[in-house]
């Protein structure tokens, strides 16, 4: 018995001298982490320095979900303080329990009641905010009001970036280009020239081919590569290869997108969409088939008259969540 004394201390303090290592190591590679994760976040903020002067936003979002955020993603064709119109309007849904990731695209002539004016347009909505006050925030709590108002979806959070900054930041999140199927010969009011078949497009080349409406889909076809043009991103930002860049990505964001979410939450959410399979982005456009019809106003131009009930049943179906 007092010969094993001596062996048992022995192997606890082997044992000890081991768990003590793999602390350490552990400390040692948090560590790393830590000072790469922030050199790559310097490294993208550079690239967005002439960006860098971008206005916080407050944004009065719903209370958090524990199953769902949704974000209210809107596409400007200006910048700051100007007054423009909102060409692209998505509500993009990440169930926090599986990771799906939902899109939800709005129709821009969809007649909507905006609370406080007579009907518009919808994408009147953010420029009405912005032309009474001056300030964006206004023009983005706007829509987000008439969008809650009239569809009943929780809106927590937004994103607004402009055309010129999205093909800056999809060239720094993809710099080998993002691949998508161009299905037609495209270069009328878009920029550049298209030809047909599988390319990998970059930053200008992906904006024409989203902003391409010169068919006879007119915008019902631009939403619809609008959302495959953010399902491609998607794939392409969330891939478990692409994490080591979130930091630098995220560096660059805060010179081209306008958000309320903070740096640490974009980096948290895509890292936990890549890490859980980064499932394929379910997509729908509202209004849906067979419940709408055409008109003309004086005061609001061609627009699109939509049966909302009917249209609120299929987003309520579409998202899996309950809607007011």
């Amino acid at each position: 018995m007092e010969q094993e004394q001596p062996v048992r201390r022995s192997r606890r303090k082997k044992k000890k001298f081991r768990l003590r290592g793999i602390v350490f190591l552990m400390f040692i590679a948090i560590l790393a982490i830590g000072a790469y994760a922030f050199m790559q976040f310097q490294s993208g903020h550079k690239l967005a320095e002439e960006n860098s002067e971008l206005p916080t936003i407050a944004f009065d979002g719903d209370p958090e979900n524990k199953d769902f955020e949704n974000i209210l993603v809107l596409g400007v064709d200006a910048r700051g303080d100007e007054i423009s119109r909102t060409d692209t309007m998505m509500l993009v849904s990440h169930n926090k329990k599986t990771d799906e990731v939902k899109v939800t695209s709005f129709m821009r002539d969809i007649y909507a009641t905006i609370p406080g004016y007579q009907s518009y347009k919808l994408n009147t909505a953010y420029y009405l905010g912005v032309k009474e006050t001056g300030k964006v925030e206004d023009g983005v709590a706007l829509l987000a009001d008439t969008i809650r108002s009239m569809f009943g979806v929780e809106i927590q959070h937004f994103a607004m970036i402009d055309f010129k900054s999205f093909e800056k930041l999809v060239d720094v999140a993809a710099p080998n280009g993002v691949e998508i199927d161009v299905e037609k010969a495209m270069s009328k009011h878009i920029g550049v020239t298209l030809t047909p078949g599988v390319q990998q497009l970059n930053g200008k080349e992906l904006l024409g081919y989203a902003r391409f409406r010169a068919d006879n889909e007119g915008d019902f076809g631009r939403v619809r590569r609008q959302q495959q043009v953010m399902s491609a991103l998607k794939e392409e930002v969330v891939s478990v290869s692409a994490i080591p860049k979130y930091p630098k990505l995220a560096g660059a964001a805060q010179g081209y997108i306008q958000t309320d979410l903070t740096v640490g939450d974009q980096i948290k959410m895509a890292t936990s969409v890549a890490m859980n399979g980064g499932a394929g982005v379910e997509r729908l456009t509202l209004p849906v088939k067979g419940s709408y019809s055409f008109a003309s106003y004086p005061h609001a131009g061609s627009v699109i008259e939509m049966n909302l009930e009917q249209n609120k049943q299929a987003l309520s179906e579409f998202l899996s969540q309950p809607l007011d």
